[in-house]
């Protein structure tokens, strides 16, 4: 008799989810408004494997990613999964220490790092933009590119560093080091010099992504990431050119 999932461990489960929340879940694909529904993600994801167990471990390790962004991040405006969804479920399926296993490592780090940058900590970032469309894995290869341009961007190694990241800047700020993470006027932290205000992120980013300035069009389940463009001057040009308004402190 064929197996199937439970109501409560269908990925239709993480639509529903979302659709509970007081939040547009936009994509920033230039050819659509919203993103790909996770029920969508079931169908690519039996294509590849249908094992049950598999299946139910992959589903609870994306509804914990999820739901620990919208708590620590509930102002974010872009919300595509379907790249990140396709890492998740190529790295399982080629992992030493087993799929599941994988997914469940996997899971905890990504449920550590969104608590750590997000807004019930000291770090009190607005966005997972940077993170979730590669802007710092690109900043990452482009420092050691010879050993790092064939890591991806949702690696376990990657993943590592931004803990390892987090950490020290958590130490920093509660020492008081921090200059270029200072707290904005709206109580969040802006690394950039211009405003990341709703309006201005929105119009930045959807500019950036019909420019294809953005490092991981994670809005793409092929998305071949890019990391040699000088993606964090050409956001501070382009800031200048959309004439959005200094950062205030």
């Amino acid at each position: 008799m064929k197996q199937e999932l439970t109501p409560t461990h269908t990925f239709q489960f993480i639509d529903e989810i979302l659709a509970q929340q007081s939040i547009n879940i936009l994509s920033l694909n230039p050819k659509k408004t919203l993103i790909t529904s996770f029920a969508e993600f079931e169908n690519l994801i039996t294509e590849h494997n249908t094992d049950i167990e598999f299946l139910i471990s992959l589903q609870e390790t994306l509804e914990s990613i999820v739901c620990t962004q919208l708590q620590n991040f509930p102002e974010n405006i872009f919300w595509d999964f379907d790249f990140l969804v396709n890492s998740m479920l190529r790295q399982a399926l080629v992992a030493d220490e087993g799929a599941i296993n994988f997914l469940k490592y996997f899971g905890e780090k990504m449920v550590y790092l969104t608590e750590m940058f997000g807004n019930k900590t000291e770090m009190r970032f607005r966005y997972v933009h940077d993170f979730m469309y590669g802007f710092e894995w690109a900043r990452w290869v482009q420092k050691e590119p010879q050993k790092r341009a064939h890591i991806e961007p949702f690696s376990l190694v990657f993943l590592d560093y931004l803990l390892v990241k987090g950490k020290e800047l958590l130490q920093r700020i509660n020492h008081g080091q921090i200059t270029s993470y200072k707290l904005c006027d709206t109580g969040y932290r802006n690394p950039f010099t211009f405003s990341r205000e709703p309006e201005d992120e929105y119009r930045l980013l959807t500019y950036l992504a019909q420019e294809e300035l953005i490092p991981v069009a994670v809005w793409n389940w092929n998305a071949s990431p890019v990391w040699n463009k000088p993606f964090q001057e050409m956001r501070q040009q382009l800031a200048l050119k959309l004439n959005i308004q200094p950062q205030r402190h």
